[in-house]
């Protein structure tokens, strides 16, 4: 009877340490995983950065349309406008009987609309379309005076809305803002699509890569927030005087296309934020210190326990082989 006790108690003993050193083996780095569980492992980190990227893929394709948008005469760049103007019923000082015109932006030598682009304006007729742009331009800004007194008839004359006058300068250095705000948050953008799948590696590369992309998501986004206050604010000031009988409309697909680009920067960039303390990295996988996802693991942790082991293989009778 004693002797089945102390036999009990070695069975346990061993099976005791058995079990040890199994656990020992999956938690700590007695063993180097391979290759397919190290993938596996860090699957889903590599799915969130493939979502990020993609996120900064149709950042790009979207900041490249607002990009082109109203730069040469093309029916679907010329729907792309920050702002148009509507001078067809336009009522200058020197004409009589102006009310009585069909068109009289026509008659003195303007056009019937215009509209602003990033690189530069474009113009046309009521009926027509759009039939000239302007040669795309660095740092453009759009001088509404300039353009509509250049283009006047000998002896006709407008009086400008006086709010646009006083904020010339401002236009031209929050345009100019805008421009080089725009095409960084583009060429950014487009630079971290190929680099974000590098933080599956390793988390301190995340850091980095999540910087550039919080930047990216920066630029795009002011540019966005000063290019709606700053068309905002011309609106009022063109439409504020109702004796000129000027129109102005912001360009719809424009503002979509450009706050498309910021939500999706700043959601890459929420989803790189995540990856610094989220989501097991390739690297603390084969050092030890996260394990990623358990069905890396699952074959492995069976072993021994579910499946046995070739010192259990029993020959064709039943006789354990060794």
């Amino acid at each position: 009877m004693f002797g089945r006790k102390r036999r009990n108690n070695e069975e346990t003993g061993d099976d005791f340490v058995r079990n040890s050193t199994h656990t020992e083996r999956t938690l700590t780095n007695d063993f180097e995983p391979s290759k397919a569980q190290v993938k596996r492992a860090t699957r889903t980190r590599l799915c969130w950065a493939l979502i990020a990227s993609f996120c900064l893929l149709i950042a790009v394709v979207f900041l490249i349309l607002v990009e082109l948008g109203d730069t040469q005469v093309n029916s679907t760049l010329n729907q792309i406008y920050f702002i148009r103007l509507d001078l067809t019923n336009i009522i200058p000082v020197t004409v009589p009987d102006a009310t009585l015109i069909n068109s009289i932006a026509q008659t003195l030598g303007l056009h019937d609309f215009y509209t602003v682009g990033l690189w530069g304006f474009c113009e046309g007729y009521n009926g027509q379309g759009t039939v000239e742009c302007s040669a795309p331009q660095t740092l453009y800004w759009f001088n509404p005076v300039e353009i509509l007194q250049s283009q006047l008839l000998s002896g006709a004359t407008i009086a400008l809305p006086a709010e646009v006058n006083d904020i010339l300068s401002l236009i031209r250095t929050v345009s100019n803002w805008m421009f080089g705000l725009f095409l960084s948050g583009a060429c950014l953008s487009f630079l971290m699509i190929f680099l974000v799948p590098i933080s599956v590696f390793s988390r301190w590369a995340t850091l980095p890569i999540m910087m550039f992309t919080f930047l990216a998501a920066l630029l795009v986004t002011v540019a966005a927030v000063i290019a709606t206050v700053l068309f905002t604010i011309m609106q009022d000031a063109i439409t504020s005087q109702t004796s000129l009988n000027i129109g102005a409309s912001i360009g719809r697909e424009m503002f979509v296309f450009m706050w498309i680009a910021a939500a999706t920067s700043i959601l890459a960039w929420l989803i790189m934020l995540g990856q610094c303390c989220c989501c097991a990295s390739r690297r603390d996988v084969k050092t030890g210190r996260k394990r990623g996802s358990k069905k890396a693991w699952r074959n492995a942790e069976t072993m021994g326990v579910g499946e046995k082991g070739p010192e259990e293989r029993r020959g064709r009778f039943g006789r354990r082989k060794v």
